[in-house]
């Protein structure tokens, strides 16, 4: 009789507690239960617990998408590299370059007529050309003189001319401007190696070297005296007999004794002394065949054989030998012939 009783009080507890659970969870079950709608916002469904143990291990290999993307699974080395892999797509974009952009094209040419306000430098700007390229196609020789209403051609690659000489080939010409031949002949229409003297030949890509573009634009000297010029290169009355002409080969510039004498180029002075006619005079050599000349010099401060620099004071102002008051008697030289200084200088 107690063994029932005993049981019976088992049996009796263990439906109290299934009855308890059931009254706390209801609808659970081990396996399987429900999603209410309102538990996720996006509709109800069923799931298994063995399905909802997703790791990364069984992610690898797979795309994820923009869900998985999260901090959790991206370092600061994963968005080093690619920050790095961007970079490295970006800097090959850079350089790559259609083909039909970089090859050579057939020389033309278009006209265009110079305005008010205009010059070779704002030109060159608005055609999208190197200064050079304006002005050896044009053969300008000083762009100061550059004119209104002047028709300039206006080539469609940048490029300079040469002047073929006799004994002038391809490949000379070609290898004097760093050029391809080839290219050459494309530009020219050439059909053979055959050049004639006397025709202008245009070089794609070469450039007008610099000496011969700071002298077309009146660049090369500085001022070697700050001054207003009271005699100009070329023919005067003699100032010492009115009656007589005479060539004046150089500029006379104002100044007052001791007024410093600067070098208009750097170079090296090649002679001092003193002459009947410039009084104390300073020489200096320069590049591409230049010499200047300084007279009537009151003091010498440069020496022979020494280098002098841009703007570097060799002399003093003053009014030695022929002369009929204080001033700078200024002459440049090239290649042993005198030159107007005006046009050379800045």
């Amino acid at each position: 009789m107690s063994f029932f009783i005993n049981n019976g009080r088992i049996i009796f507890r263990f439906a109290v507690v299934l009855f308890v659970f059931s009254l706390f969870l209801p609808g659970f079950s081990l396996k399987n239960r429900e999603i209410q709608d309102n538990e996720n916002g996006i509709g109800g469904g069923s799931f298994n617990n063995e399905d909802i143990s997703i790791t990364l291990a069984s992610l690898s290999g797979a795309y994820l998408s923009d869900a998985y993307l999260s901090d959790a699974y991206l370092s600061d080395a994963s968005f080093e590299e690619a920050s790095l892999d961007a970079q490295t797509v970006e800097a090959e974009a850079a350089v790559l370059e259609p083909e039909s952009l970089s090859k050579t094209r057939v020389l033309l040419y278009d006209t265009y007529q110079v305005t008010q306000g205009e010059n070779i430098s704002t030109l060159a700007v608005n055609m999208g050309l190197n200064q050079g390229t304006i002005i050896s196609v044009n053969k300008i020789t000083n762009t100061r003189l550059l004119q209104i209403g002047k028709v300039l051609k206006i080539p469609n690659q940048d490029g300079v001319l040469h002047a073929v000489k006799s004994g002038d080939t391809l490949s000379s010409i070609a290898e004097k401007y760093k050029a391809e031949a080839e290219d050459i002949k494309i530009a020219n229409e050439l059909f053979s190696d055959t050049i004639r003297a006397g025709t202008d030949l245009f070089i794609p890509g070469a450039k007008l070297d610099w000496v011969s573009l700071q002298e077309i634009n009146g660049d090369l000297f500085i001022w070697p005296v700050s001054g207003a010029i009271t005699s100009p290169y070329g023919y005067r009355k003699d100032p010492f007999n009115n009656s007589r002409r005479q060539f004046h080969s150089g500029l006379d510039i104002r100044g007052g004794t001791g007024t410093p004498v600067k070098a208009a180029m750097s170079g090296r002075v090649s002679n001092t002394g003193y002459d009947p006619v410039f009084g104390n005079y300073v020489v200096i050599n320069h590049h591409s065949g230049y010499r200047t000349l300084y007279g009537h010099l009151s003091v010498i401060r440069a020496k022979n054989g020494a280098f002098v620099g841009t703007g570097e004071r060799i002399g003093d102002v003053g009014s030695t030998g022929l002369s009929t008051g204080p001033h700078l008697h200024f002459m440049v030289y090239k290649n042993g012939v005198t030159v107007n200084p005006r046009s050379l200088m800045k």
